[in-house]
């Protein structure tokens, strides 16, 4: 009989709280038997919140985790699975290095900003002392 888990086991081993392990049930994501009012986890829900929670550290949407789960079969020794998991990494990857390049960018129109910010500055204050140099009054 293949091992099972009840949700504080699975939220012990996987470090995720049970609210969240309810969450993806209820998203579909999960589908435990039921003991009563105990949930019993397969390793089949093991495998799939392995999969969530790997999916969110890398940016990947529910959406994105779900499509991934639902490909998965052992018995072809999850061939596409890996594929398509394969694809979602490139493009995660893609995206992570356009955005790479956006905040440089910016870093780059921050800089120029903070510039010609100081430089303002600088021209006010000599402006100040000009002015005050000439026996122009500070406030007037």
């Amino acid at each position: 009989m293949p091992r099972t888990y009840s949700i504080s086991e699975l939220s012990r081993e996987l470090d995720v709280t049970p609210r969240a392990i309810r969450f993806y049930e209820e998203q579909g994501m999960l589908h435990p038997q039921r003991r009563g009012q105990e949930r019993i986890y397969a390793p089949r829900d093991r495998v799939a919140l392995t999969l969530i929670l790997r999916g969110k550290r890398l940016g990947f949407s529910l959406a994105e985790c779900r499509e991934l789960i639902e490909l998965y079969d052992p018995s072809e020794g999850n061939r596409t699975q890996l594929h398509s998991f394969l694809a979602k990494i490139q493009a995660r990857r893609a995206q992570l290095e356009q955005q790479l390049l956006d905040i440089q960018a910016m870093q780059i129109e921050l800089d120029t900003a903070e510039e010609r910010c100081h430089s303002a500055l600088a021209d006010t204050a000599q402006n100040n002392h000009n002015k005050n140099a000439h026996g122009v009054p500070e406030d007037g």
